[in-house]
């Protein structure tokens, strides 16, 4: 670890830990996601190309078209393993057998408030339906899981005696769940330490995140014996969420040295594929994949990290480990190292008093409250030291027309010339600025690149307000720039910051 030293147990060094993916079932019970049977089984394909040991595909009691999505992930051939989840109800138990699943997940609340609120049963039944429902699973030679729900708030001494329980009745792994996130780290260790030396099975954890300690809880967790935890994408799930996978997994392997299967490389490509389909957009940051987690402003910073990474970063996690990209972004903060590398790769070499007359105009720009785009720095730059970088425009935009309504499809056409031939395009989207960026893609024939970010602000008052949009884009290599466009016409705006940005993409290669 770069003989930096961290105060974590060392227990865990080389210790392998399942990981249990609840996306598909506790990720979509999010408020607001609903994902369909082919999402569901994309999403599916992709947890298993990274790596992931078991999943749970869903709930199939709940409703017809969940049972035919969980059959359908049983039987997509995956290399992980497919849970169902089932209450400790004989209906529940035969819905996910009639799905070949690999796994079923079967539950029951065993705290006093879920008990006597809820499902209105006597500890005894509880303890009673728990051992019923494992010992049908086991007779049907299917793996299970039992979970007392809302274990971490039941009487510790009824807990342990219904694992005790399970684990005679032959079940394959027990699970703790916080269900409604109260227990604390500490409190968590304790916990698992306690049902480890009362039982000989398999200990599984599933933590929520209402006071944003579902990570911590889940790694105490392990540290005190757990040998699986329960996550999910992007920290999806009921109220605040679950444990999310990136940070469990990558605090596992970087901080305690403990082994997972999980393909790092395909943690970002995973949750922007989650983030898509759900529409829960992840902020930026978001530690492991969001937008800003290997992205520095400060001047201090931005010097330090293009000496050495790890002067701040975490060093034993690189940007490349997670399949993310280290960015230099320009502000107020940013500086003079900074700037002179990203001009420098833009083939742009200004004279030390030029440099320090671009660093004051990007400040000014920053104390605006504006952010700076990579077009906003060349143009600076073309100004003070007379050159200009992009030479003859790639893309001349000529023509924008678009049609939309209640009834017709956004429809979007774009006529423009492409390295002096002229070239149009029509496409539709989910609306005429979606359009209008699907067309103008359209026309750039092999050349692929992907729209990294998108922010549109209105900079005056009133419905005639002018709208500034910002929009930056990434071409196959990695490379990522940033331009503006300003027009009443947001489609316009939207378009020409696009073309702006492809332009400085462009600006050393031909389509």
């Amino acid at each position: 670890m770069r003989g930096i030293v961290f105060y974590v147990n060392d227990s865990l060094r080389n210790k392998h830990i399942s990981i249990f993916d609840t996306t598909l079932r506790d990720g979509e019970q999010t408020p607001g996601v609903s994902l369909t049977n082919e999402e569901k089984v994309t999403i599916a394909h992709q947890l298993d190309k990274l790596g992931v040991d078991i999943i749970e595909a869903g709930f199939p009691m709940s409703s017809e078209g969940e049972k035919i999505s969980v059959k359908k992930i049983a039987g997509a051939g995956l290399d992980l393993k497919v849970c169902g989840l089932a209450r400790v109800i004989k209906s529940d138990l035969d819905s996910c057998i009639d799905c070949n699943v690999d796994m079923v997940h079967t539950f029951v609340s065993t705290s006093d408030v879920q008990r006597v609120s809820t499902i209105k049963k006597s500890r005894e039944e509880v303890h009673k339906m728990a051992i019923e429902a494992v010992e049908y699973v086991k007779d049907h030679g299917i793996k299970c899981m039992f979970s007392a729900m809302d274990a971490t708030r039941t009487d510790l001494d009824y807990l342990i005696t219904m694992f005790k329980s399970v684990e005679e009745a032959h079940c394959d792994i027990i699970n703790v769940p916080d269900t409604v996130g109260v227990i604390v780290p500490s409190a968590m260790y304790k916990l698992i330490g306690d049902i480890a030396a009362n039982v000989n099975i398999a200990i599984d954890v599933h933590c929520h995140n209402d006071f944003g300690l579902a990570v911590a809880n889940s790694l105490s967790a392990v540290e005190a014996g757990a040998s699986q935890v329960q996550v999910t994408i992007n920290g999806l799930g009921e109220r605040a969420g679950n444990a999310d996978l990136a940070e469990t997994v990558m605090s596992l392997h970087s901080l305690y040295g403990a082994k997972t299967n999980i393909k790092t490389e395909y943690l970002v490509e995973t949750s922007h594929l989650v983030e898509k389909l759900s529409e829960i957009r992840m902020p930026p940051t978001m530690p492991i994949v969001g937008e800003n987690a290997f992205a520095h402003e400060s001047g201090i910073h931005t010097h330090g990290v293009l000496v050495r990474s790890d002067t701040f970063e975490p060093g034993v996690m690189t940007p490349e480990m997670v399949g993310h990209k280290r960015r230099i972004v320009l502000g107020k903060h940013a500086g003079k190292h900074a700037i002179k590398q990203s001009l420098e790769s833009a083939g742009l070499i200004p004279t030390d008093e030029q440099l320090n007359l671009i660093i004051k105009r990007v400040k000014d720009i920053g104390d605006k409250g504006k952010r700076v785009t990579d077009a906003d720095l060349y143009a600076i730059t073309e100004s003070i030291i007379g050159t200009t970088m992009e030479g003859e425009k790639a893309i001349e935009l000529k023509e924008v027309s678009v049609m939309t309504g209640n009834i017709i499809t956004p429809t979007a056409t774009v006529k423009a010339i492409v390295n002096n031939k002229e070239r149009m395009g029509a496409n539709i989207g989910v609306g005429p600025v979606d359009a209008a960026l699907q067309a103008v893609t359209g026309i750039l024939g092999d050349y692929k690149f992907k729209i990294q970010d998108f922010r549109i602000e209105a900079i005056s008052g009133g419905s005639d307000a002018l709208a500034e949009v910002i929009i930056a884009v990434k071409d196959e290599t990695g490379r990522v720039v940033s331009a503006r466009a300003t027009n009443e016409d947001i489609v316009m705006a939207s378009v020409e910051a696009l073309v702006a940005a492809i332009n400085q993409l462009l600006a050393t290669r031909k389509i």
